[in-house]
């Protein structure tokens, strides 16, 4: 078990920023102190000019694994999460087939543990027709990250537009709730109106399409359904301003029944972006008019958006090509969403304690994951070394998605991720890396 200390590095976590050491002792951080001596066996990093973060918790990814592994794989992308500083993902249950049972959500954690190099967790899926199998998961809130319910359109059978299911779920569910909220009967018919109208739509078109209305009634019915059972109820990728009305910021993290996700792409593009990038940032919910960015960015800095995350989604270039019906939505994110939030720290947005509360302690309370999120005597050494004076240019030949593209490539980031560490070891190294162990399974501290 290789023991490393990093020397006068700057240690960012829980509100503040102070250079000290830190000697992690091959699982866990050991100690953190000033002028840490250490004889023996043990690796010395110096930190002097770097920031040590604890690691990136995303709670949204599709890694697209079993079934569509044309797009991505769980090694894949969890290796360019890691290359990223993201330690540990939760991934979602719309892979083929869909995650719709306790046996076929057990199989995608049997190919983590044969081959992700970052933690991970697996959301149990939902449809009309299946709230008994859901509700097994009850006896998983020790190593389920929670239940997902599409409130709009997925793949295969996940749509869940049935009150029925939604009322057993809400009421009987003792698990976290996450829900992906766009009102599809708006969306069907924003659709055929603008159809009629133009005939040939464009990406433009699709946040007309899949619009603030639709998030806004969707948002609100889930809502509806969790204040009426009390049930612990977590909405994923709001992207308008209207719906940030629904929510208050009154409450401590640690006691709100509802929260709330932000996704980097609605915090660094806007609609004028479908001009240079098209299809390469058509995703479900639609990146929207420029004012829901600014007032997207005002409700996370107030706290009302509770935690930062990617919703990565890749798809092969082939698919983002064509019409507008063909073209698939998604975009791969989850190798630079702490370079996103970097860069708009260095462009006075956001404080870089604030980007540790958001992508890593926040997350870490929402699930109550156990001892990650932090860096703390007694946490797993799941912890991020970055260099804020060495830019990064993301180009094709450093991006690690299985798809092979981003619509970052050519963006130049003033920072960049020099060491990822994974349960005190050290995964990625200015390049290198170790894969000779896989990452752990998440636990939840629920009682």
């Amino acid at each position: 078990m290789q023991k490393y200390l990093f020397k006068n590095i700057q240690v960012v976590n829980e509100g503040k920023i102070k250079a000290t050491d830190v000697l992690t002792d091959g699982q866990y951080i050991e100690r953190i102190d000033s002028n840490i001596e250490v004889k023996g066996n043990v690796i010395e990093i110096n930190g002097e000019g770097k920031h040590l973060f604890p690691g990136v918790i995303d709670d949204q990814v599709h890694f697209r694994e079993p079934g569509l592994t044309h797009k991505a794989s769980i090694y894949t992308e969890s290796k360019a999460a890691v290359a990223g500083g993201v330690t540990s993902f939760m991934e979602m249950p719309n892979t083929v087939p869909n995650a719709l049972t306790a046996d076929l959500l057990e199989d995608k954690y049997k190919i983590a543990a044969a081959t992700s190099l970052a933690n991970y967790s697996f959301f149990m899926g939902t449809s009309n027709n299946n709230a008994e199998e859901v509700l097994k998961m009850n006896a998983h809130k020790r190593d389920v990250c929670g239940v997902k319910i599409f409130m709009g359109a997925s793949t295969g059978n996940m749509l869940v537009d049935s009150h029925t299911a939604l009322d057993k779920i809400f009421s009987e569910s003792e698990m976290l709730i996450a829900t992906h909220c766009e009102d599809e009967r708006i969306i069907k018919a924003n659709y055929e109106k603008l159809k009629k109208e133009k005939g040939e739509l464009s990406a433009a078109d699709h946040p007309l399409i899949r619009d603030a209305e639709a998030c806004f009634e969707s948002s609100l019915t889930a809502i509806q359904f969790a204040k009426k059972y009390n049930s612990r109820l977590h909405i994923l990728h709001i992207s308008t301003e209207k719906e940030l009305q629904l929510f208050g910021n009154m409450l401590p993290l640690k006691d709100k029944r509802i929260t709330t996700e932000v996704c980097v792409h609605h915090l660094h593009f806007t609609a004028d972006d479908y001009e240079r990038l098209g299809y390469k940032i058509k995703c479900n919910p639609a990146i929207k008019a420029p004012h829901n960015k600014e007032a997207l960015w005002k409700a996370l800095l107030d706290d009302r958006l509770d935690v930062i995350a990617t919703d990565h989604a890749p798809h092969t270039w082939e698919e983002k090509q064509g019409s507008y019906e063909h073209a698939h939505a998604g975009l791969p994110l989850v190798q630079h969403p702490l370079l996103m939030m970097l860069y708009h720290y260095q462009d006075g947005r956001i404080s870089l304690t604030k980007i540790a509360e958001k992508m890593s302690h926040a997350v870490a309370d929402c699930f109550q994951i156990e001892n990650r999120g932090y860096i703390r005597e007694g946490y797993f050494a799941d912890v991020v070394v970055v260099d804020l004076n060495k830019p990064f240019t993301v180009q094709k030949e450093n991006i690690l998605y299985k798809c092979g593209w981003s619509p970052l490539e050519n963006f130049t980031f003033p920072a960049s991720i020099e060491r990822t560490m994974i349960n005190g070891r050290m995964v990625y190294d200015n390049g290198l890396w170790n894969e000779s162990e896989r990452g752990s399974r998440l636990l939840f501290d629920r009682g």
